[in-house]
């Protein structure tokens, strides 16, 4: 076993306020009893992975700390902290260089904290603190673009720019040109949380490593966190590499932050596996702690879940400071849920926090003692899986606070349709989450021309119900409204002649036949032959990300109601839908998605706290959406899907139905998720206006087992079993896109052959649709 000492392991009965009170050392006791929640057993797997580890050469030793639901549930350590003739062994004691763990730890969390204080607003330009740092297209640099290493800077200037002194090293990076756009492309840099450490220094008058000492670390009882640990420190701090022929102890390995005295807002922390778990415990608390019989709150809950809020960037997702997942986040694992996040250090550190698990990790080592060659992401990111495996609670997601495209759109001040001429592909349903719609935003937008708006089928307000709608003109703006279900239903030349750049702001509701996909689809090849940009505000699926059903729609079957290939549940975003577009069909476009921050694949609309608009005058309900692409299968036949009547798509019938005995077959067949209660009903428009119609209402009484689909293939199983002669088929293709499935229920070869027909060819899908997916 190459494990040469362990500290301590610990099952369920350290909390976190007794560990803020003192340094975790050799000798510490602790009961013995079983942990709930957690499978001890399956921790016992770490051991092997590590010590296999040591044995590789990636690391010299390693301290590991787990905690689950506010107690200490696993700290060992393992190896030696120092090698050579005389080794010392690990301790969980251990004072790490903490490396680029300093970016959040220290500076987000010193940034938040004067965030709450309104000292700052994400949004403000650095150079409005210094004017100096504006040269060279710096000026529209904000504090969030920093945090989010989207502000173009450089990864890290030459050394020698700080070889003469901290305040040269300034100089030289106002004098800095830029790498990229600013706000498009994720550039992971330190030179932007140098940046961010100044500009505490600068509103604060405290240096990055008084302000996080007052503010952040001695409230919370960490007195072993800091930067330039004291000679007490030094003693059990784990080396890293030398520096002139003397072993960095105690001393930053960082080369630029050594040069900044210690002290710099990307690198330079020191801190032990105790402190840590009390500032992650800290974030998991939304920003409070218990500190024996104080509470201490460092954050508060709204600026926490605001930091570690998952922000779409050009490479995967970030938080503001923290990694979600990008691609740096290979020492992550694979089983933490889609809230989680953290960040790793150079030297070998790894801290991981999973709100939803209520979770931390902490995984400290030096791996670059003593050559600089340890390699330990991969390693952690194994040893995360077996951590996040153990828990063996059934942990349920909490509520998810979703901003749409627009709204994100906005808080980035506009910046990527600036000084563009705008034309708005919008209805109703384009709004923001305080309930403004999209029109009048951009209207008032600064720097941004709303130059035309475009409305899809049922006409820019969402009330029309007719089979074509002309152009007008918005009566609010004045701005012309050009109909895209009338004349033509792609923009022509002459409406894009005074537009540089399309935008795509309407809710669909996750079905192939809802025709907001095929206008998206139609101005898309209109805005590549025509040279525009394309830009989609991007909206939740209400049905989520998760469930996809077929059938898929056969080759030449395109048509309005079938715009693309897909299954009939596609369980993809407008804006992933616009991404799969543009690559199936070779589209030579400038396409750009702004993501929404808050939303992961599972969240159906009810868990994402946005305003339910009716998207279409008869999809009235998220009910209604849920049974859409099912019932909606069979309304080009002659059944009532219940338009004119108050519950679109919740009942089925005709007058030739006998309410009764669909009824009784229907329930019959078990299907997951639904009853059939026999109804009869009056539409007072559509088909069947004026007359009498039986049949059922469909209730949902298990919305995670309904297969939407599923249920619209066994209705006309059994209508084509009980009424072959009255149910008229000849159309019933025209939405269901699929001869093999279409030719199975005609000839009543029942359920079982007809669910293994749609699902021919999903499987090849599913693998196409993962290379365009925007949300974990």
């Amino acid at each position: 076993m190459m494990k040469a000492f362990v500290t301590v392991l610990i099952t369920s009965m350290l909390s976190l306020s007794s560990l803020a009170l003192f340094s975790v050392a050799q000798g510490v006791s602790h009961s013995s009893e079983n942990n709930a929640g957690v499978d001890l057993d399956r921790l016992k797997n770490i051991e092997p992975l590590i010590s296999e580890g040591i044995r590789d050469g990636k690391l010299p030793g390693a301290v590991i700390c787990v905690g689950y639901h506010g107690k200490i549930v696993y700290l060992e350590a393992f190896g030696n902290r120092e090698l050579g003739d005389l080794p010392q062994p690990m301790t969980a004691d251990t004072v790490f260089d903490m490396a680029s763990i300093t970016k959040p730890v220290a500076t987000a969390t010193s940034v938040m904290k004067l965030l709450d204080d309104g000292r700052l607003r994400l949004g403000d330009k650095v150079a409005t603190y210094f004017p100096e740092f504006s040269k060279h297209g710096k000026d529209s640099i904000t504090i969030q673009d920093l945090l989010l290493h989207q502000s173009g800077l450089i990864p890290d200037n030459a050394l020698a720019d700080y070889l003469d002194g901290p305040e040269l090293a300034w100089t030289r990076i106002c004098d800095l040109k830029l790498t990229a756009p600013v706000g498009r492309q994720f550039r992971y840099s330190d030179v932007g949380f140098i940046v961010l450490a100044k500009l505490v220094e600068k509103i604060s008058d405290q240096n990055i490593h008084k302000f996080s000492q007052e503010h952040i670390f001695v409230p919370l009882g960490m007195n072993e966190t800091g930067y330039n640990p004291d000679s007490e420190l030094r003693q059990r701090a784990a080396p890293t590499e030398k520096r002139d022929s003397v072993w960095m102890r105690g001393v930053v390995h960082d080369p630029r932050a050594f040069e900044l005295s210690g002290i710099a807002g990307h690198a330079g922390l020191f801190s032990t596996a105790g402190d840590m778990a009390v500032y992650a415990q800290m974030m998991l608390g939304l920003g409070a702690v218990d500190r024996g019989d104080e509470h201490v709150r460092i954050l508060s809950s709204q600026s926490v879940r605001l930091m570690t809020n998952a922000f779409r960037v050009s490479d995967g997702s970030r938080g503001l400071g923290w990694d979600h997942q990008s691609a740096y986040s290979s020492n992550r694992g694979d089983l933490l849920s889609p809230s989680a996040y953290g960040h790793g250090g150079f030297t070998g550190t790894v801290l991981w926090i999973d709100p939803e698990l209520d979770l931390f990790f902490i995984f400290l080592s030096n791996r670059v003692h003593p050559d600089g060659r340890g390699n330990i992401n991969g390693l952690a990111g194994q040893i995360l899986n077996v951590v996040a495996s153990s828990i063996v609670d059934d942990v349920r997601p909490p509520m998810t606070e979703v901003r749409t495209g627009i709204d994100v759109l906005r808080s980035q001040g506009f910046r990527t349709l600036a000084n563009e001429r705008v034309g708005l592909i919008t209805n109703h349903t384009g709004r923001d989450v305080e309930g403004r719609t999209t029109v009048s935003i951009l209207a008032d937008a600064p720097n941004v021309l709303l130059a035309a708006l475009f409305s899809p089928e049922h006409g820019i307000e969402g009330k029309l119900d007719v089979p074509k709608i002309d152009s007008s003109q918005d009566a609010q703006t004045g701005i012309p409204i050009f109909s895209l279900y009338g004349e033509t239903r792609r923009p022509t030349p002459e409406m894009l002649a005074k537009v540089d750049t399309l935008v795509f702001d309407i809710q669909d509701v996750g079905s192939r036949f809802y025709t907001y996909i095929s206008t998206m689809g139609e101005a898309m090849e209109a805005a590549a032959q025509a040279h525009k940009r394309f830009v989609v505000l991007d909206r939740p699926n209400p049905l989520g990300g998760t469930a996809v059903h077929g059938p898929m729609l056969d080759f030449g079957k395109e048509s309005f109601v079938g715009y693309h290939r897909l299954p009939v549940q596609h369980g993809m975003t407008i804006g992933e839908i616009a991404v799969l577009i543009k690559a199936e069909r070779n589209l030579d476009l400038q396409l750009e998605v702004v993501c929404m921050e808050g939303w992961r694949r599972d969240a159906t609309w009810d868990a994402t706290g946005l305003t339910w608009v009716n998207p279409s005058p008869n999809m009235r309900s998220l009910t209604q959406a849920f049974l859409y692409p099912g019932i909606g299968l069979l309304e080009m036949t002659n059944l009532s899907v219940g338009r004119g009547t108050d519950t679109p798509f919740e009942v089925v019938g005709a007058p030739w139905i006998d309410g009764r005995e669909l009824a009784a077959a229907m329930n019959a067949r078990n299907i997951p998720g639904v009853r059939f209660v026999p109804i009869q009903f009056t539409p007072n428009a559509s088909k069947f206006a004026g007359v009498v119609c039986h049949g059922i209402n469909i209730v949902i009484t298990d919305r995670q087992a309904l297969s939407p689909v599923g249920l619209g293939l066994e209705i006309a199983v059994i209508l084509r079993g009980l009424y072959p002669d009255d149910w008229e088929t000849k159309n019933l293709n025209r939405l269901l896109g699929n001869d093999e499935v279409h030719n199975l229920i005609l000839q009543g070869a029942g359920i079982e052959p007809t669910m293994a027909a749609s699902r021919e060819g999903v499987s090849k899908f599913l693998m196409i649709r993962q290379q365009h997916l925007l949300y974990p």
